[in-house]
């Protein structure tokens, strides 16, 4: 499993749990890994996966690990975030740019193995990929002053 693909299922995990009390995480987790193949046809009538989860029990084991850490650094990470997002409050923000930016700046400031600039940059593609027009110049924006 490449990093990446590592990110975006423990980006999915996280945005699962902000729906649902602390207490609920590791069902919601738990769920996760036992739902279904997801697809979407778009108007031209092509289908496309949109979660699919195949990992190894390695993969998993790994993906879990890496969510439950994040969860529980959660109000230090907030807390941080919270500091350099200047008139944002983190209930205003939409909860899949909250959910990214809660993964970065995980990686930058407790995840040695991972560059500022990829966390950054990795952040700014999930953005991309599931956030809206303004997600990713947003996200940019709030961990360049994190950093």
């Amino acid at each position: 499993m490449t990093r990446r693909t590592l990110r975006e299922h423990c980006f999915k995990m996280l945005f699962c749990t902000d729906f649902y009390p602390p207490e609920e995480a590791g069902e919601q987790i738990e769920d996760y890994f036992l739902s279904g193949t997801e697809e979407e046809t778009d108007e031209n009538g092509n289908t496309e996966t949109v979660h699919l989860v195949e990992l190894s029990k390695e993969e998993e084991e790994e993906c879990r690990s890496r969510v439950d850490t994040i969860l529980e650094k959660l109000p230090e990470i907030d807390r941080i975030l919270e500091g350099v997002a200047e008139g944002w409050r983190l209930g205003r923000m939409g909860r899949v740019e909250l959910t990214i930016l809660r993964l970065a700046c995980f990686e930058i400031r407790f995840d040695e193995s991972v560059p500022d600039k990829v966390a950054i940059n990795e952040a700014v593609e999930l953005a991309k990929k599931f956030g809206g027009d303004e997600s990713p110049s947003f996200v940019n924006g709030v961990l360049a002053k994190l950093v």
